[in-house]
């Protein structure tokens, strides 16, 4: 897998590039977000949002709108604000600076193994799939990894799409953020529990009724047609 590193931090590149370099992935650095947009042939980006010519989202949703290779962040910003704004503009998942090596490589291996959207695919101009999953007013096509909503398509990043996915194998029941974990991330999981937090927060600002996706407290997470 060749990855595209953007940040401006030597140091924290150089770290970055010779772990990943010994755990066999190919490493390309781009030190701005120009440099960014400019490169090619990469199947994923890491991207740092502090960046010295634009503002690391502007990078983000103008790499979304050519390509559809999976985006995670590495931002010193903490705030839920800022992280569901990353994941609304396109963003796959997030890493708040500092975090660990070991952390960073289970990220990528689990984005990368639930990433299945091929590059360069754009959405069909046909109809509704006729295979879709109804759940009310939601349409829901496993196979093409679409979602309708009244009939109108609504753009999803791939891990938005998967936890849409996973919370429609059981309408109505409570699915834990570790068993959301588990299944839409990865089964050896150790990130924090609020990255589901801020994923549901974005699916549910695109789908446009915080009641699809009700939150029971202190368990989890169900999805839930909207009357």
């Amino acid at each position: 897998m060749r990855i595209l590193l953007v940040e401006d931090d030597r140091s924290i590149a150089t770290s970055v590039i010779d772990g990943l370099s010994a755990e066999g992935f190919d490493i390309d650095h781009a030190p701005t977000g120009a440099a960014a947009l400019a490169a090619t042939g990469y199947d994923m980006v890491l991207l740092d949002l502090g960046l010295p010519d634009m503002d690391g989202r502007e990078v983000c949703r103008q790499l979304r709108t050519r390509t559809a290779v999976p985006i995670i962040m590495l931002t010193a910003r903490s705030e839920e604000f800022d992280r569901v704004l990353g994941l609304e503009l396109g963003a796959d998942d997030y890493v708040t600076k500092p975090f660990s090596f070991r952390e960073l490589v289970a990220r990528i291996r689990a984005v990368g193994r639930r990433t299945v959207a091929a590059p360069g695919e754009s959405p069909a101009a046909s109809d509704e799939p006729q295979a879709a999953q109804r759940i009310g007013a939601l349409s829901l096509d496993r196979r093409t990894r679409r979602v309708y909503l009244d009939g109108e398509e609504i753009a999803l990043t791939a891990k938005e799409f998967d936890l849409l996915a996973f919370l429609a194998t059981d309408t109505g029941a409570v699915h834990t953020r570790t068993e959301i974990l588990e299944n839409v991330w990865d089964a050896h999981w150790y990130g924090p529990t609020k990255t589901v937090d801020a994923h549901v927060a974005s699916l549910r600002k695109k789908l446009g009724n915080h009641e699809w996706i009700q939150a029971v407290r202190g368990v989890g997470f169900r999805l839930e047609p909207v009357e």
